[in-house]
């Protein structure tokens, strides 16, 4: 799939990853438009170079729909979307204050997992509607998972739960939309240098980041961008989840 020239949806897109992946992209020579919530985005100042952000919660079929039909409204074809809206707070099933709570469950995988099914079947919608390329495609959906769907760490059984499950509709996902000539690649990180990281003391990154095989050190947001490139230009990658995590297994703590 060519990136020049596409019309790209990033959720999540006013930091982390979803920033870096529509800065790139935009670069790249896409019309990136960029989801996030409402006191993340303002629409009356000055935009990131090249992406229209607009104010959406991921878990709510209206605004998403919103947005779509505003891609439409300006010509651009949707060919791409990528999903890194996402939130991650921590809760053992069993603490000493009691049980995990039952909302802040709810609302991990509401976010987490049902925000990004939500995204990719109204945006399928909208892809599906154009042409497809010389090799019947139509275009592309990247999903977030992490590497906590795999070895989720004592605190993390909503984040993990949530994760897996993004993992886990990747196969069904891509062939479901085979029909259309949509391809569905899901990306599982590792630790990642966002903001969320940088509420940590140097001590606490650097030891993290020494629990990483190689290169011991944590990814960069840029990192995960151009795996986005990869998976969108590579006409063979589809149905998979694929690791950006330096080799390392996470240990209980």
């Amino acid at each position: 799939m060519d990136i020049a020239g596409s019309a790209v949806l990033v959720t999540g897109a006013a930091s982390g990853l979803g920033a870096a992946t529509a800065a790139v992209l935009a670069a790249r020579g896409a019309t990136v438009y960029g989801l996030d919530l409402d006191k993340a985005v303002d629409a009356t100042g000055p935009q990131p170079n090249g992406v229209t952000l607009l104010p959406a919660d991921v878990t709510d079929e209206a605004p998403v729909r919103e947005a779509l039909a505003r891609i439409d409204a300006d010509g651009a074809e949707l060919r791409l979307v990528v999903n890194c809206a996402g939130i991650a707070p921590s809760a053992r099933v069993l603490s000493r204050i009691g049980p995990h709570d039952l909302a802040l469950f709810h609302a991990v995988l509401n976010v987490n997992l049902i925000g990004t099914f939500n995204v990719m079947r109204l945006a399928a919608e909208s892809i599906a509607r154009h042409e497809p390329d010389g090799n019947g495609q139509r275009g592309v959906i990247v999903n977030t998972a992490s590497i906590a769907a795999f070895e989720g760490q004592v605190g993390q059984i909503a984040y993990a739960a949530s994760k897996a499950g993004v993992a886990g509709m990747t196969i069904t996902a891509a062939r479901d939309l085979a029909q259309y000539g949509i391809r569905v690649v899901t990306i599982a990180p590792g630790i990642v240098a966002t903001p969320m990281m940088a509420g940590f003391s140097d001590e606490v990154r650097d030891r993290l980041a020494a629990t990483v095989t190689f290169p011991p050190r944590l990814a960069q947001p840029a990192e995960y961008a151009r795996l986005v490139t990869v998976i969108a230009e590579h006409d063979y990658l589809n149905g998979e989840t694929i690791r950006m995590d330096g080799a390392l297994r996470m240990a209980a703590r």
